[in-house]
């Protein structure tokens, strides 16, 4: 009769499981072989490959195509161009409407983070902490149409809304005994770029707080309700439960916010075509000016190419501080 301790013993291990086995190749009696695991690297890399060469061809090669682009003088109508180095640069240094549309994008970030980012999160955190399922998603779903208009009609209807004698805005100051405030407000430079800022503001904070309020109900109900038996109010919960936890989608959407704040164009167009004296150009619509209207591609590739690394930048920035503090549960 065998021992036990014999069975018990090394190399008399429990049987393998089925995740084991397939994985180490434990109970098939030899090593699984490298020349499986080397062909099947090389189907995923085949399955990959029509997606890297789509990127390849029109991502990547035109971020090279404009960076060669910028070191030239370029007549996009004669076709001629010649190689000046760095002067397109050393000319962006030296304009005064490209720091005032950097400046305007730089406003632009600051105040969608402030509405797109932490207003959307204080409202989504309010419209989950309602009882009742009904109102949640009537809350959601008007607070998400305004996404659904796009940037062109939401500009033109704005554009009607800001205009100075039949405009609803200033007919409605007049209305409520302010029409002191009342003022063309796309027509001067001390409020244009303000009022282009609140449209957008408009438009996309609904999908901010969608995304927020998805983010939200990710986290485990008991945690909220731990919170409530030792006694913490909902300001309290708010900042110790809820903000911590949506910690990543707050990442996610300030890359978001600044990559859209620093390439905005659309609004821009429809509402003042960068006017009034360019006090609302961005960095987007000074690219379109120089290239399309000014014929100077050479100094608008230099543009986009300082819209890129901006962006890049705060992108990279901001995933490595994401990273470092991500929350699981």
């Amino acid at each position: 009769m065998p021992r036990s301790d014999t069975l018990s013993g090394a190399g008399f291990g429990p049987p393998p499981t089925v995740t084991e086995a397939i994985t180490t190749g434990r109970g098939t009696g030899r090593p699984r072989g490298r020349g499986r695991t080397g062909i099947a690297r090389l189907a995923g890399f085949a399955w990959v490959l029509p997606a890297l060469v789509v990127l390849g061809v029109f991502v990547y090669l035109p971020l090279v195509q404009n960076v060669a682009f910028s070191t030239q003088e370029w007549d996009i109508y004669s076709g001629m161009s010649e190689f000046v180095g760095l002067e397109n640069y050393e000319k962006l240094v030296g304009d005064p409407v490209f720091w005032a549309a950097l400046g305007n994008n730089v406003l632009y970030s600051v105040l969608s983070i402030v509405f797109q980012v932490a207003g959307a999160l204080v409202l989504a955190a309010m419209i989950e902490s309602l009882r009742s399922i009904r109102w949640r998603k009537i809350l959601r779903a008007v607070y998400f149409v305004p996404s659904a208009i796009s940037l062109t009609v939401a500009g033109l209807l704005f554009y009607f809304i800001y205009e100075p004698n039949l405009g609803l805005l200033n007919h409605l100051l007049e209305t409520l005994g302010l029409g002191g405030l009342a003022q063309p407000w796309l027509g001067q430079e001390s409020t244009a770029m303000v009022a282009i800022i609140a449209m957008s503001q408009w438009q996309g904070f609904g999908y901010s707080t969608l995304l927020f309020a998805v983010a939200i109900q990710r986290i485990p109900s008991e945690l909220y309700e731990a919170a409530s038996l030792d006694g913490i109010g909902p300001v309290r919960r708010f900042f110790h439960v809820t903000v911590p936890l949506v910690r990543e989608m707050t990442g996610l959407m300030i890359i978001v916010t600044i990559s859209g704040a620093f390439q905005v164009f659309n609004e821009v167009m429809v509402m003042t075509s960068g006017g009034p004296n360019n006090s609302t150009q961005v960095l987007s619509s000074w690219l379109y000016r120089s290239g399309f209207v000014r014929n100077d591609f050479g100094y608008a590739a230099a543009i986009a190419t300082v819209i890129f690394v901006v962006t890049l930048v705060i992108a990279l920035a901001q995933l490595w501080y994401t990273r470092r503090r991500r929350v699981e549960f």
